[in-house]
């Protein structure tokens, strides 16, 4: 199982992009519920944070082995997606990984993600 956590910027003058980025995931959960079982993705989240006048993403999940990457998707959604990753996240700054120190999942929980 893959734990990530990883921030993003946000290109500058993109904010309001971000807002309707968001808003469609939101407006759209049950299809974006649906491609996660193709992705082996137990859960994701988003979150977002502002630094001096910045905005950043974070994105963390729970991941399982051999999950299907998100540019293969034939779901509407994840096109969708895609289309405002690539206009709203700055790839000139990259991303940085945050390391997962200690994770914590019960055993019941666990044995429900294999």
């Amino acid at each position: 199982m893959k734990v990530e956590a990883t921030r993003f910027r946000v290109k500058s003058g993109k904010s309001q992009q971000v807002d309707r980025w968001l808003e469609m995931l939101k407006g759209r959960m049950p299809e974006v519920l649906q491609t996660l079982d193709r992705e082996k993705m137990y859960a994701e989240v988003i979150f977002r944070e502002k630094i001096k006048g910045e905005d950043f993403l974070y994105w963390f999940s729970f991941q399982g082995e051999g999950g299907e990457l998100v540019s293969t998707s034939p779901y509407d959604v994840d096109k969708k997606h895609i289309e405002f990753w690539n206009e709203c996240i700055d790839r000139e700054f990259g991303k940085e990984e945050l390391n997962p120190e200690v994770v914590m999942i019960p055993g019941r929980i666990l044995a429900l993600m294999k």
